[in-house]
């Protein structure tokens, strides 16, 4: 994970767009290998990931909203599938994506009320007193917005995929993918890009 000490930086300067994509990772893992017959493979994978992933913050007793998320989300799911029967657990067999997806989606974009989430990334890279600047919080609140955006396309067409089956590969696979390249690509261009206007 990104250090936890923050590093003098530019003011202004915002998230990477690896940093953020470190946290997405179990979600991706989930969303790789999750299918009808092997959910609940991919929600363990996906928990010992976010567990992993989070392990020096959890030691430190910090956490990242997506984080948190994460490790709740998956470790509910791998006590489900433990708990209950096969037959109880068809409708989460057929739509785990589409969940994931959402709650990913229901996260970012509800962080932009209170705190967007890649400003929790972004505070390490740079330092306390530009926190409150104009030109931070803009930074931050378009590109949370952007990762919320993202997801929901990629809940709708996880979702589309269910109803089209003949069109899975598009659904579940292309179209997702194209979202998270663009979302990576955009993070990590988009802050430069951002200031220079300003300037």
């Amino acid at each position: 994970m990104v250090q936890q000490t923050a590093r003098k930086a530019p003011a202004g300067r915002s998230v990477s767009g690896g940093s953020v994509f470190l946290s997405f990772a179990p979600w991706i893992i989930f969303g790789v290998v999750a299918s009808p017959s092997t959910w609940e493979y991919a929600a363990l994978a996906a928990l010992v990931a976010s567990v992993v992933l989070a392990g020096q913050d959890l030691l430190h007793g910090h956490l990242r909203v997506l984080d948190i998320t994460g490790i709740v989300f998956f470790a509910v799911l791998s006590v489900l599938a433990l708990a209950l029967e096969r037959g109880q657990l068809a409708w989460l067999e057929t739509y785990a994506q589409v969940i994931s997806n959402g709650l990913v989606a229901v996260v970012a974009l509800g962080s932009l009320f209170a705190d967007p989430f890649t400003a929790q990334y972004a505070r390490e890279q740079t330092p306390r007193e530009v926190w409150d600047s104009p030109v931070f919080r803009h930074i931050n609140r378009v590109l949370t917005a952007l990762w919320g955006v993202a997801f929901a396309l990629m809940t709708v067409s996880t979702w589309l995929a269910v109803r089209y089956p003949s069109q899975d590969d598009w659904f579940n696979w292309v179209v997702p993918i194209a979202l998270l390249v663009v979302a990576v690509k955009f993070t990590a261009r988009y802050p430069e890009a951002y200031k220079a206007r300003r300037a």
